[in-house]
């Protein structure tokens, strides 16, 4: 295998596309900090820190979970217990993702390079989780809730109460989905000791608790409406957020998990987008001509 193919092999171990969760995030959080369009220079920066933190973390993840992905049917074909790569250069790449996250935090400003150990130690707090609390989706929850929380210090420099909102709705948003994830590896987690909400309540008790979450998270969103007083752009983004963060759970609504993937990653993928693109529309033309 050369180069090229291990690095494809590499961003589909750390599942790269599933960016498409955190960044659109980051900057709804970069453009409400902004009140309007954030610089080339920060737009980059941010980029750059989100890639670096999530690459380092997943890979973190990856490596430190390869002995119990190698145990369990659905994971046993990831790249590190088939073999695909080896530690040393997925190591390799944790070093360089951690170089590029720190090295962009330090572009930004002094509060985001002094917070990155902060961030590191949750990242790296997350991997361990499911070994002793089944609390470990809302921890994955705060390391996501780091992208909006993180791009709004980039931009303003200060942790305000509008960032810390978004940032609250990032987590239970994560942390809710997260849970239902977790529903396909219910029978292993079980029988293997590990720990998770559907070990801790079953089927029904994580689809009611996911769906608080998420009944929560579009609370704060729309706290979030009124607290910066957004315009009707951002409203009808709420009000797809609501649309489609309901037809997740009717998708899943008799815990029916064969139709996991398109509730997982597609409702998901949309909702973030949806919610960056509506705040950019409500940042160009209704805050904007304000």
């Amino acid at each position: 295998m050369n180069l090229f193919d291990k690095i494809k092999v590499f961003l589909e171990m750390i599942k790269f596309s599933h960016t498409i969760f955190a960044l659109p995030f980051a900057f709804t959080g970069a453009l409400l900090a902004a009140r309007g369009l954030p610089t080339a220079y920060q737009t980059l920066w941010i980029l750059m820190a989100m890639v670096g933190a999530r690459t380092a973390a997943m890979s973190l993840n990856r490596m430190i979970d390869a002995e119990i992905d190698g145990q369990n049917p659905r994971t046993s074909g990831r790249a590190l217990p088939a073999g695909l790569l080896s530690k040393g250069m997925v190591a390799v790449f944790i070093a360089l993702s951690l170089t590029l996250m720190l090295f962009a935090a330090r572009m930004l400003n002094p509060l985001c390079l002094y917070l990155s150990p902060v961030a590191l130690f949750f990242l790296v707090l997350y991997s361990y989780c499911k070994r002793f609390t089944a609390l470990a989706h809302v921890v994955l929850g705060l390391c996501l809730a780091a992208a909006p929380l993180g791009a709004w210090i980039a931009i303003t420099g200060t942790i305000e109460l509008p960032a810390v909102l978004l940032a609250l709705a990032v987590l239970l948003w994560v942390a809710g989905f997260d849970i239902l994830y977790a529903l396909q590896d219910l029978e292993f987690d079980r029988t293997s000791g590990l720990h998770s909400i559907p070990v801790r309540l079953g089927i029904s008790g994580s689809l009611w608790t996911a769906r608080i979450f998420h009944l929560l998270m579009i609370a704060l969103l729309t706290g979030l409406f009124f607290l910066l007083h957004l315009g009707p752009y951002f409203f009808v983004g709420l009000t797809i957020t609501v649309i489609l963060t309901a037809y997740e759970h009717w998708l899943l609504r008799d815990g029916d998990l064969t139709r996991l993937d398109a509730a997982f990653f597609n409702m998901n993928g949309y909702i973030s987008v949806t919610v960056l693109v509506f705040t950019l529309l409500d940042i160009l033309f209704y805050r904007g001509g304000a």
